[in-house]
């Protein structure tokens, strides 16, 4: 596995390492690593410390969300194996379909536990040692446990594969404890929590920013991706998202500036040439809009929208020639909604126009 010419979004923050050193490593190794899912992302990681930040369904929504967006999901210590920073594991033969008819253990569970390296192995083919854990997960999971509860607790003691020597109770809700012959200790997942670190300090303040742009409280999220922007300076989609929350806001300038820092962090970043050709218009400044457009097309020749904006600046250009070939690339993407319609109608008139300039 290389991370050459991959583009990793991070869902959570890493446990291991600060997402500005895995991303200098990734650059280093010709691929992208950035926060969350963007156009051209090809493997969604999710950070251990998701669990920490996060309830059992909001994490299985983000697990459906990256799946729906057809990228290929990928661990921690999947990411830090891509990396090089992990030691190889030993050869492994058993396949996930095996390891399921061993345990018993719900297909949809075991494939979040191992998203967030509950097993030795992140991903198939797996070890006896995994099939050992798998069945001590279901015994888990029969007393009561989720499946949040164990992930959360299974890195509380070191490599996993150490849990093979124990043996794994519930006590509770949101309590596993391991016994051997001398023993007895609860499997806490709060013992997880990191050292202090500006980094996890922006993860927590990008989280709660977050959740202010999704309540649609701009003014609070803007001044909470600003200071991710502040003390992070190496994260780019909190720059994009202070320019879109600013952007709402009606402050055009704040916007235009978030998006080029964001460029600046990561040239590319499509959706940060696509928003800020949006501003760029809104200002009446069509000649950068256009390029700034076009520059988002050659980046991602299948974003359909950039295609579609070309078109209509060609459009109010009076270059009706010109807007129907961009209508014609975003008619390749999209036939049925509005969009598509009012794109079809374009190509229309200009194929009219252009019958009559002929007679």
């Amino acid at each position: 596995m290389t991370a050459h010419g991959e583009s990793y979004g991070v869902i959570g923050a890493l446990q291991a390492l600060p997402l500005r050193l895995a991303a200098r490593r990734i650059d280093a190794m010709g691929g992208r690593l950035h926060r969350s899912l963007m156009r051209g992302t090809t493997v969604a990681v999710f950070g251990r410390n998701l669990l920490l930040r996060s309830d059992a369904a909001s994490i299985e929504a983000k697990v459906a969300a990256a799946r729906e967006a057809g990228v290929r999901l990928l661990s921690e210590n999947g990411l830090l194996r891509a990396m090089g920073t992990l030691p190889a594991l030993p050869p492994a033969t058993i396949s996930r379909d095996s390891v399921l008819e061993q345990s018993r253990l719900d297909s949809i569970v075991f494939d979040l536990l191992a998203l967030f390296d509950a097993f030795e192995h992140h991903a198939e083919p797996f070890s006896f040692r995994d099939v050992i854990l798998a069945r001590k997960y279901a015994g888990l999971l029969a007393s009561g446990a989720d499946w949040h509860a164990i992930a959360r607790a299974v890195h509380s003691i070191g490599p996993v594969g150490s849990l093979t020597a124990l043996t794994l109770d519930v006590a509770g809700p949101d309590r596993i404890v391991a016994r051997d012959i001398h023993s007895r200790a609860e499997l806490n997942g709060q013992r997880l929590l990191p050292l202090e670190d500006p980094v996890e300090d922006a993860e927590d303040y990008f989280g709660h920013a977050e959740v202010a742009e999704e309540a649609e409280l701009f003014a609070e999220a803007a001044r909470l991706y600003a200071h991710c922007v502040a003390i992070d300076p190496t994260d780019a989609t909190a720059a994009f998202n202070l320019g879109n929350c600013l952007r709402r806001l009606g402050d055009l300038e704040g916007a235009m500036e978030a998006y080029a820092t964001a460029l600046k962090r990561d040239r590319l970043f499509v959706e940060a040439w696509f928003n800020q050709g949006g501003v760029l218009r809104e200002m009446g400044r069509i000649e950068a809009a256009r390029q700034h457009l076009a520059t988002a097309v050659r980046i991602d020749p299948d974003y359909a929208d950039a295609a579609y904006n070309l078109g209509a600046l060609e459009y109010e250009a009076g270059d009706l020639s010109a807007a129907r070939q961009y209508w014609l690339k975003y008619l390749e993407h999209d036939s049925t909604s509005d969009w598509a319609r009012r794109a079809r109608a374009g190509v229309g008139l200009a194929d009219r126009l252009a019958r009559r300039t002929a007679s």
